[in-house]
Order: structure tokens, then sequence, then C-alpha cells
């Protein structure tokens, strides 16, 4: 019979885990940007392999999407955006978990905290790059191509610059200087169905 447990992290349990993101970030200065999406995709693959709690899966899928921003030949994330997300991936680049990622059930309860408070911080983005994968597969099903086989065309460049822009007069509308913590990820979607993207990592 299931249950359901609810908590909250106060002001202070966060700052534990802020702490341990800077000192993952620091530790991965000396890795290259394939090293860190590596470790990441690495992470996913254990998880696929064992059994966690579906909160935790659908936080991994955030993870997912992450990766997927960085990886996506069709998005092309300029180069100051990419930095931000490497650096909410830097976390899951360095072994030294809060909670060992062998632990039974629990042991990707720190990954999935981690990733919501990645989440929050890059909303914008991960909002944009959903509807970005959005329009890509219904412009792909309407024109008869695969998704798959899409990279740069000239209709998919134009709503992607149309939703970047976008992305970044929002995020400076709520920050100012265009960075910061958001509230909320990606307007609450749970991204269980998605649209196509170089993803790693599925709910089976």
């Amino acid at each position: 019979m299931p249950i359901t447990l609810n908590f909250e992290l106060n002001d202070h349990d966060l700052a534990h885990f802020e702490a341990a993101a800077e000192r993952s970030r620091k530790a991965a200065e000396g890795k290259s940007s394939e090293d860190i999406i590596a470790a990441a995709v690495s992470l996913l693959g254990d998880a696929q392999r064992t059994h966690i709690p579906d909160f935790i899966k659908a936080r991994l899928l955030h993870l997912d999407d992450m990766i997927a921003m960085v990886r996506d030949a069709g998005w092309q994330l300029p180069a100051e955006d990419r930095r931000r997300v490497l650096s909410a991936l830097a976390y899951f680049a360095d072994p030294a978990d809060i909670i060992p990622d062998d632990v039974q059930v629990l042991g990707f309860l720190d990954d999935a905290v981690m990733i919501e408070l990645a989440s929050r911080d890059l909303k914008h983005e991960l909002d944009a790059y959903d509807d970005f994968c959005e329009f890509r597969a219904r412009e792909a099903e309407r024109r008869g191509v695969d998704p798959t086989s899409l990279g740069r065309v000239d209709w998919l460049d134009s709503r992607r610059q149309e939703l970047q822009e976008r992305m970044h007069q929002r995020r400076e509308r709520d920050f100012g200087t265009g960075y910061g913590r958001s509230s909320g990820y990606a307007s609450g979607r749970q991204s269980y169905v998605r649209a196509w993207r170089p993803g790693v990592f599925s709910i089976g």
C-alpha cells in the first residue's frame, strides 16, 4: 500500500545544498563540458537501471532536458546560456554526492533536490526549450520529416531565435541582470510526455 510523504526544505536546509553545489562547481573547473555532460548522462543511466520513486523520476526527466538543451544541434544555446546550464550540471560530475547513489530507493534524493533547484534557476530556458521541441515536432509531422533528422533549417532557426530572445527578455524582466533564482519549473509541466529531443532518460 503506497504512502504519501510531503517535506519542506527551509532556507537553512537549502543552504546546505547550495554549498554542495558550489563545491561541485569548483571541483568541475578543470573538467571539459563533454566531461560534465557525460557524468550527468552516466547518472541517468545508473538511475534507469534501478528502482526509484516516481517523484525522483520526474525530476530526472528535467535533468534529461538540461542535457538535451546543450546537446541539441537545432537549439544552439548561446555561449553564456550554455555556461549557465553546464554550471547547473556540474553537481552531477562530482562523485562526492550528499547521498550515495547506490543507497536503495533514496540514493537519488539529493540529485532530485539539486535538479529542482537548477530547474528553478533555469525556468525560462527550460520553458523556451520545451516550446521549441513542441514546435519542431509539430512542424516535422506537418512537413512529413523525422524530427530526429533536423539540425539547422530556416524555419526552425527562425523559431529558435524568437524563443531565445523571449527567454532573455523574461529573464531580464525578472532579475534585471538576466541571472538569478526563479520560482517554479516550466509552468509546472511534468513532462512525462514530451516532444522529441536528444534525451537519454525515459519513464518505463
